[in-house]
């Protein structure tokens, strides 16, 4: 049960095993609640929080755009998936970026913006507000199952 709480988050977030443990001790050596701690770094990262603002419609496609120097946070390009963004950046698109199909097609069919981000369609620039609550992000993962598997 915990392997399977462990794979279907790693999964969601599209990262691989070094990637995901890395995070998770990075998690719980911070103070609070290792489980919640861990879901809030997954959340920060560039890469989601493109997905998030809608720019994509998968994390893997966020995940390619950040790496092809399309995103830039607070002005500067990055163009490292897993940087872990602050609360109040600013997450926006390269010019020479903002017309491509994939952006284009993404912010059609974008569903709702999360609580804790806010979006500027005329800039195409996202601000990360603050931290994401537990109950604003997926139900359906038991961190504490992860924690458990890897305390054991």
């Amino acid at each position: 049960m915990q392997l399977q709480e462990k794979q279907k988050l790693r999964h969601m977030y599209g990262l691989g095993e070094k990637q995901f443990r890395t995070l998770f001790d990075k998690a719980q050596h911070m103070k609070g609640i290792a489980g919640e701690n861990f879901m809030f770094l997954l959340e920060s990262r560039l890469d989601n929080l493109v997905y998030r603002l809608g720019l994509s419609n998968s994390r893997a496609g966020a995940r390619q755009l950040v790496a092809h120097g399309h995103v830039t946070v607070n002005g500067k390009k990055v163009d490292i998936a897993s940087y872990s963004v602050s609360t109040g950046d600013v997450i926006g698109l390269r010019e020479k970026s903002r017309g491509l199909s994939a952006i284009k097609d993404a912010m059609a069919n974008r569903v709702h913006l999360p609580a804790y981000l806010e979006f500027d369609e005329n800039a195409m620039e996202g601000k990360y507000i603050r931290l994401p609550e537990r109950s604003e992000l997926s139900q359906d993962i038991d961190e504490k199952q992860i924690v458990e598997f890897y305390n054991r």
